[in-house]
């Protein structure tokens, strides 16, 4: 089975979706898949520094970026476009990844002139909050482009349920299939290094430092957590907000002054985006976790709050609620005072919320690996091949 995995960037200042698509290439390999990735250089307001239209051998699979047009995530790339029309018949499946893309819909065109099956994973752009922000655009290009898109794919993979049930609102009756995104639990076994984090930001030493990581955008609800936190920071003096991520749509300084309204701004350090050493360190490093977010596909940053050991405080617009059924999140309604209440319970009571924090671990390690969803997606592509009915996880 050989199977092309295709993303319009796999830049880190993107978000989740190029750690999802890492994570289900080296879970496929694991599984005697041929994987492909193409993708472009795109990353935000430049380009990565990567050699163009060669394979790069990674951990057993394959990946190769093309040049491209972009500005903000508007991405397109005529010689990705053109390697496809002359490459895709050679895979036996096209797995994409987000929706909302020109880029993206020439390949569904193309898949579906070539009689190749594809999948679509949608990472929360079918959301009711994604699908309002912009939303006259977000109209006429769901008419015009994605609801066939979405009609002639062989499935839809939602990566939680509620993201799945909110999609039916709109009217098609595709298959779909819920497969969770995952962490590696390799990457969380050895504890970091927490010097790293404070040799790079000396004032954050002896803070309790709840962490917010992820990128800095309006619907991560960085409104909410503001005053949030300013009523926290006025019992609980000691604690300290970090605010770790990219800011790829020009966002931060309206993010900055909801914290200097709120009268909070001196104590919260904006890092931009922390990866590899220094982002574990700092999710060794904090005491809470916090996603205030307005709409989540399926948090990756969660999962990895929670495989830290990290007692994690997330709305209900992360879409998680099987971690509340395990008593393994915090999951409060999206507004102040939610938020507010759930981390001042915690930095009352450290020992309680490390007791949270270990059940969080367990929780994901058992439930929520690459190597569990890439048995799932396995399962699926074997079913799409064979023509028979998609399994039921």
């Amino acid at each position: 089975m050989k199977i092309l995995l295709v993303t319009p960037y796999m830049g880190e200042v993107y978000g989740g979706i190029p750690r999802t698509v890492v994570g289900i290439a080296k879970g496929l390999v694991r599984l005697g898949i041929a994987i492909d990735i193409i993708t472009t250089n795109a990353n935000n307001f430049c380009k990565l520094p990567i050699p163009l239209n060669v394979w790069i051998e990674e951990e057993g699979y394959r990946i190769k970026y093309f040049s491209c047009f972009n500005k903000n995530d508007f991405i397109i790339s005529s010689s990705l476009i053109g390697w496809i029309l002359n490459n895709v018949q050679s895979y036996d499946i096209v797995h994409t990844n987000t929706l909302f893309s020109p880029l993206i819909s020439v390949i569904h065109w193309t898949c579906k002139a070539y009689q190749v099956p594809y999948v679509i994973t949608t990472h929360g752009m079918l959301e009711p909050w994604a699908l309002s922000y912009k939303v006259w655009k977000k109209k006429l290009y769901y008419s015009l482009f994605e609801k066939f898109a979405l009609q002639s794919a062989s499935t839809i993979q939602f990566c939680c349920e509620t993201e799945a049930n909110n999609a039916k609102a709109l009217g098609w009756n595709q298959p779909t299939v819920i497969v969770y995104n995952g962490i590696h639990h390799e990457d969380f076994e050895i504890p970091p290094e927490t010097e790293l984090l404070f040799d790079e930001f000396p004032s954050l030493k002896n803070k309790n430092i709840v962490l917010f990581l992820g990128r800095i955008d309006p619907k991560k609800g960085l409104d909410l957590l503001a005053p949030a936190f300013a009523k926290v920071h006025r019992h609980f003096p000691q604690a300290h907000l970090i605010v770790a991520g990219p800011d790829n749509t020009g966002f931060s300084s309206t993010a900055q002054s909801y914290f200097l309204q709120a009268g909070c701004i001196n104590a919260v350090t904006f890092t931009g985006l922390l990866t590899g050493s220094l982002k574990y360190a700092a999710l060794a490093a904090a005491s809470i976790y916090v996603a205030p977010s307005y709409s989540e596909g399926f948090s990756m940053s969660v999962l990895e709050g929670m495989a830290s050991g990290l007692p994690c405080v997330i709305t209900t617009g992360c879409n998680f609620p099987e971690a509340a059924k395990a008593d393994a999140a915090c999951i409060v309604d999206t507004n102040v005072d939610s938020i507010s209440d759930a981390l001042a319970k915690y930095l009352g009571n450290l020992e309680q919320a490390k007791e949270l924090g270990n059940r969080a671990r367990q929780f994901i390690f058992q439930n929520y690996t690459w190597d569990v969803a890439a048995r799932k997606l396995l399962q699926v592509y074997t079913a799409i091949l064979n023509q028979q009915p998609l399994p039921k996880f």
